[in-house]
Order: C-alpha cells, then structure tokens, then sequence
C-alpha cells in the first residue's frame, strides 16, 4: 500500500504535465525529470555555497607579529559571527607546508616572501601583502660593522630549522661567502632562545625576523647597551639581488624619543607579508577576511604610511580573483550593507535560485508555444484531408465514389478519435470532429440522391 502510495505521489507532476500541455508520456517525464533536476542542483548549490562560519590561520610561533595580527583578525571577524581558529607554527616555510597539504585543516596563512616551491606557488593564492617583515641582525660590537661578511668567524643564531628566518639568513651569508661547515658557527636556536643567549654573551649575533621573534624580546634587545643593531649598507644592492626583498628605513628615534632609540637611521632589508590562501577559499570569506586586514594594517607606522597595506602587489603568487575585485571595488553590494549572514543568504539566493527561475520560467513558457505548434500542425493535417474530401466529392459528377468518400471519413474519424490534446484546445478539437460530421453528412445526402434517382 505504502509502495503505491509512492508511486502515485511521484507520478502527479507528468500527469499534470500530461493533462495541462498535451504531452505524451516520454515528454511529460522528461520535462518533470528536468525540472526536478533542475529544482534539486539549485537546492543543493544553495546550501553547498553556503561560506564556512570558520576559518583557520596558521600564523607564527606564541607572542610573535603575525601571531597578534591573527588574534585582531579573529577579534574583528567575531563581529560578523565567523570563528577564526588561530594555529601557532615554526613559520612561514611550515606555514606553506600546512597550506599545501589537502589533509591539514587549515585556510590561510601569513607568510613571507622569498620562501615558496614551484609547485605551492601553482596551488596557492594570494589574497595580498598585509606588511614588511625587517630583517633584524642583532650583533655584539664595540664598533660597528658594514658588511655582513665581517661577522665571519663568529658565533651566529640563523634561525630554526624549517624557519623562514634560517632560509633568508643563510641566503644572505651565502652571498657574503659565509657557508655552513665553515669557521663560522651557525645555530638553529630559535627566535626567543636567540635573543637570551645574545643577552647573555653565549653567541655574537642574531637573524630575526617579525614573524618569529616577540616583539618584548626586539624591544629588550634594542635597549641593551652592548648589543647594535645592523644597518645594511648595501641594502639596494640586495633588493636587486633579490626580488622579494625591500629596503626599508628605521628612522633616528623611531622607537624611542627620549633615549634616541635607534641613534641614527638604520636601513633594512626585508620581504613583505602575504596572506596566501587555498585557491578554494570562499570569495565572501575574502572580502571579510581582508576588511579586517585593512582594519588591522591600514594604519602608518615606522615602514608604512596609512592606508599601505593591504596592498594588491603580486610577488610570488598570483592574486585570487575574489581579492583583485575588492582591491577594485571593495566588499559585494550586499555585503556593504547587510550583516554577513544576511548578505550571504541573499547572495546565494541569487547565484542559485535565480538562474533556475530564469531557466525554469521561459522553458515552461516554450512549452505551451511549442505545443500549440504542434497540436496546430495535427488539426491542419485533417483539416487539409478533408478538404481534399470535399473538392473530390464536387469534382465527382458520376456520383459513384461515395463509398471511397465514406471509407476515408471513418479512417480520419478514428484516427481523430485517438488524438490526445490538451483541455486549452477542447474547442478546436470538436470543431474538427463536427466539420468530419458535416462533411460526412455531405456525402451521405450525396449517396442517398444517387440511390433515389
């Protein structure tokens, strides 16, 4: 009972079909399969396009740059009812490495410059820089040093392993004729560790960078008496050498006025920041995520001025489709002046639910046209067969072909009879049907003045 039920209730909308427009039983469950099709994709699409109400940052180690800026990002974004999940790491080389693997759970990542394979930069996108990332080499002296070749032969902290700090590090010396293996003594210590033993006399300089040292320990290092900070002399002779590099200035008293901190200008050198994503990332997920940025970095500081970051400059990585629009236009209409979820559930209605009624509405409206067409051409058919009836019949001045006239009327009639056509053409049917009666009864007065004479 239950299985016919089913049946019955699956069957209604190609009978109403069948019933409405005149469809034989292949068209009526072809154009119910359709519409059915049709109406399931767009449900679906709905909800799959629905943007995820998380999203997870891989960041730098605790207490570092990038770490704070993910915490601002997932601040802000809590306005709009999107979770971010912040995710500490080594840095950006296990940064790329977590957004590179399909089976790490994670969205996006600030990474620095300089650092990806070919294979990461064909897979990821950008969603832009989001700021400078300064090379600081601390070093003991008591004078100061120009080049970086002049810190052969001492004790130096290059960074951990897997770190983006190690990598430029090691570039740089490299390029300074100082190699691993060498007199040089080169650590993997990390950022922190770095710091204190350079505070503590254990080496005699330290690479760091924003992304993996806390901004206490630059500031207690920066204070220290006996510790300088390197001003890279050739700094444009770098940028040159390395496309991904800045140069970049730290003015005379930029970190504290009162005691003249630094006691000159001191050039850097230093790749930018990059928000990279997976080329998967949900387009309203990136105005929201970038709305924030510019929030969190859009103000001046010692190497921007307001309104630099973020910036849509391409480095590496091309920029994804969804954040060259915002640098263009900024956010989606709706999400100008909707919150979030509401803009989100009006976008989608559009993208899906739209083009379905587009769809749906005219290829229903086809349907009547293409159908009167055809009911047309049938009833012109008989129409046409009957008037070659009644001109035979008057061409027929012997008066014997009644019979052949009579035999065509019953043939017409019964295929006539078996026609299936729509209620909307009830009129034109019995029309027909009461023309094949007047011509019938044309030839039977016919036959019946041959059989009285």
């Amino acid at each position: 009972m239950a299985s016919e039920n089913v049946k019955v209730k699956s069957a209604w909308l190609p009978a109403a079909l069948s019933d409405i427009f005149g469809l034989d039983h292949r068209a009526a469950n072809a154009t119910a399969a359709f519409a059915l099709l049709s109406t399931a994709f767009a449900v679906f699409w709905f909800f799959h396009s629905a943007p995820p109400m998380v999203i997870t940052i891989t960041t730098g180690p605790e207490g570092s740059a990038n770490a704070k800026s993910a915490e601002k990002y997932a601040a802000l974004l809590k306005r709009s009812h999107v979770t971010v999940k912040v995710l500490t790491s080594e840095g950006s080389i296990e940064n790329l490495k977590r957004l590179s693997d399909p089976a790490f759970r994670v969205d996006v990542g600030l990474v620095q410059g300089g650092l990806a394979d070919e294979a990461q930069k064909q897979t990821l996108v950008s969603l832009g820089s989001v700021n400078h990332q300064p090379m600081l080499v601390f070093y003991r002296s008591v004078k100061p040093i120009r080049i970086l070749s002049q810190l052969n032969g001492r004790r130096l902290a290059v960074g951990a392993e897997g770190s983006g700090t190690r990598t430029l590090a090691l570039s740089l010396l490299a390029d300074n004729g100082i190699k691993p293996g060498d007199a040089t003594a080169l650590s993997g210590i990390d950022a922190e560790e770095a710091g204190k033993a350079l505070l503590a006399g254990k080496i005699d300089a330290a690479f760091l960078m924003g992304d993996s040292a806390p901004t206490e320990l630059i500031r207690e290092l920066l204070h220290d008496q006996q510790i300088r900070l390197y001003s890279f002399a050739q700094a444009d002779a770098y940028t040159r050498r390395f496309s991904y590099l800045n140069k970049l200035v730290l003015p005379e008293g930029g970190l504290d006025f009162g005691k003249d901190i630094p006691p000159g200008d001191v050039d850097l050198i230093g790749p930018s920041v990059e928000l990279i994503a997976r080329r998967d990332f949900d387009p309203a997920l990136t105005d929201l995520l970038l709305d924030a940025a510019k929030e969190v970095h859009g103000g001046a500081g010692l190497f921007k001025k307001q309104g630099d970051y973020p910036s849509p400059q391409e480095h590496e990585f091309h920029l994804s489709s969804a954040s060259q629009r915002f640098y263009k236009s900024g956010k989606g209409f709706f999400y100008r002046f909707l919150p979030f979820w509401v803009a989100s559930l009006v976008d989608r209605v559009l993208v899906s639910l739209v083009p379905l009624l587009i769809i749906l509405i005219p290829g229903l409206k086809l349907i009547p046209a293409a159908l009167r067409w055809r009911i047309n051409l049938m009833l012109y058919r008989w129409y046409r067969l009957l008037l070659k009836v009644e001109r035979e019949m008057a061409a027929d001045e012997t008066h014997h072909k009644t019979d052949v006239f009579l035999a065509q009327l019953d043939r017409i009639e019964a295929e006539v009879n078996t026609m299936k056509v729509p209620v909307t053409f009830a009129t034109q049917f019995y029309e027909l049907r009461g023309y094949i009666k007047f011509v019938r009864g044309q030839v039977e007065g016919q036959s019946k003045k041959n059989t009285l004479a």
